[in-house]
């Protein structure tokens, strides 16, 4: 498995499996299988991958640690990025097919209606998050500092589950199914700290590899 994770063929591999969902959405576009609402087909295609992604980032640190798989960590920035691009891709086809940049229009949403509001300000706070994701940053900001920046994707996480909650209303089995697996490993991070070997674990593995700082 390790020599998989650190061949140089599965970066490139992940990376395409990652523009999947946005081929996906191209060959239903020109095969008119964008639905009788191709905007609302759109917007949720893309919200739907931008909140896999997210889960999936959050997963890699359990996995790793649980399945003694270190070199996954390779694939968590790229993974994280994704994530960002489709919540772009998200907010995209929000702010232009759906509201044509009407930027009064869009302003009426966030203030009144709660799921914008909160899917709104999951979306500001990953801007941050994709900006300092390289190494240089981590080194500018401190490994410390860096860390403390990145558990914004757990907020992320969290407001993203509610805003799709709030938006289906009633076919609320995949938002739970979500929130169900972020509760998860949010609850696997907090009893991971709790453990006293794994504070002493974690301190000299940010030592030794400060540009791996981990969220």
């Amino acid at each position: 498995m390790r020599k998989l994770l650190t061949s140089n063929c599965t970066k490139p591999a992940v990376f395409i499996l990652c523009l999947m969902p946005l081929a996906s959405l191209g060959w239903d576009a020109l095969h008119h299988g964008l639905t009788a609402n191709p905007i609302e087909y759109i917007t949720h295609a893309t919200g739907d991958w931008t909140l896999r992604l997210i889960v999936i980032t959050l997963a890699i640190t359990p996995l790793r640690k649980l399945l003694g798989l270190p070199d996954l960590v390779r694939f968590r920035r790229m993974l994280g990025l994704f994530a960002f691009f489709y919540g772009c891709l998200h907010f995209t086809t929000y702010i232009w097919l759906d509201k044509f940049f009407d930027l009064a229009e869009m302003w009426k949403d966030v203030a009144k209606r709660p799921f914008i509001t909160i899917g709104f300000t999951a979306f500001v706070l990953m801007i941050p998050l994709a900006l300092t994701s390289t190494a240089g940053w981590i080194r500018r900001l401190g490994g410390k500092n860096w860390q403390l920046l990145h558990r914004a994707i757990y907020i992320i996480a969290i407001a993203g589950v509610i805003h799709y909650y709030w938006l289906v209303k009633s076919a609320v089995v995949r938002p739970l199914t979500y929130g169900a697996v972020v509760a998860v490993l949010l609850l696997w991070r907090v009893a991971d700290k709790l453990r006293p070997h794994s504070r002493g674990v974690s301190k000299a593995a940010g030592e030794a590899q400060p540009q791996k700082a981990q969220a």
